[in-house]
């Protein structure tokens, strides 16, 4: 298809084997080819020009339209190439709330041939069947195919509204937690219990109470209205812990655990689609951890 193009713009089967560095014959072989697997003559052959046929006509102009149309596909696909094209991640409710959404305007700006398909859930997926091109994940990760990046790691804190611990009192200690609510997580977690150190000792409290939700952008907004006890992700609490519109308890026994947090994908850096690529060095480039408490935070001034 590209030969028989070539032939047409450049006017002769010895122009188009000299701009492909072919032979003259190479070329005349490869049209002759082309017309008898397609049934029909494309061009008409004469001494001193070259036309093509109706037939030929069509199919020049469709060839055009493929070979433009496979450039840009080669061109879309390569590592190098500008972003473009919809990439589909997947992370929990509250990452999602609090970091990912307040940050999609400035990305739309700086990327604007790329389009986001967000899907916000607290259960693990599997990248490959949920067709997601990059996950956010939190805590150790198993060994997989997927590659991480790290986007930083958070501490965890217990925390509870105001309203309610004036209500039913501020635990004083672990075992103060046997009359308290503490809200759960309505999916098998990979540490289900609160960890509380005491003495030195690493005490796991279970957590039983009258609510559970599925994910923790819920259980946030539950302790805040005065439901119960929560242990949450400090970057996800704090900016209500800022407001005073939830306090910190057992703090003496927090034995300060951090979940590293990382953004997840199939394939090598190098190797990515520079879509997938622009979404990833954005999240590393604008999703901030303060070490000194393990806080997450979007950097939503830049």
């Amino acid at each position: 298809m590209e030969v028989f193009v070539q032939v047409f713009e450049r006017g002769g089967f010895s122009q188009a084997a000299r701009a492909m560095g072919m032979t003259p014959s190479a070329v005349s072989k490869l049209v002759s080819r082309l017309e008898a697997r397609l049934g029909t003559q494309l061009v008409h052959r004469t001494t001193r020009k070259l036309q093509l046929s109706p037939e030929g006509q069509e199919f020049y102009e469709r060839s055009v339209r493929v070979l433009a149309d496979m450039d840009e596909a080669e061109r879309s696909a390569t590592a190098d190439a500008a972003p473009r094209g919809r990439v589909t991640i997947n992370t929990s409710v509250s990452f999602g709330t609090h970091m990912l959404i307040p940050l999609v305007p400035r990305f739309q700006r700086e990327h604007p041939q790329v389009a986001l398909d967000i899907a916000l859930t607290d259960r693990v997926v599997d990248l490959m069947d949920e067709r997601a091109d990059i996950a956010i994940r939190w805590g150790p990760l198993p060994s997989s195919d997927l590659v991480a990046r790290s986007l930083g790691e958070t501490a965890q804190v217990i925390v509870g509204s105001p309203e309610y611990l004036a209500r039913r009192g501020t635990p004083r200690k672990p075992a103060d937690l046997e009359m308290h609510d503490r809200l759960d997580f309505s999916y098998r977690r990979r540490v289900p219990d609160w960890p509380l150190l005491v003495d030195g000792k690493l005490l796991e409290v279970p957590v039983r109470g009258s609510v559970r939700a599925s994910d923790g952008e819920t259980l946030r907004q539950l302790a805040v209205m005065g439901a119960g006890l929560a242990r949450l992700s400090r970057y996800h609490v704090q900016a209500d812990l800022d407001a005073g519109q939830l306090m910190a308890v057992l703090e003496k026994y927090n034995p300060h655990d951090v979940a590293p947090i990382h953004a997840v994908y199939f394939g090598k850096l190098g190797r990515l689609p520079s879509r997938v690529r622009a979404v990833l060095d954005f999240l590393v480039a604008n999703v901030v951890v303060d070490p000194g408490v393990g806080r997450a935070s979007a950097r939503r001034h830049l």
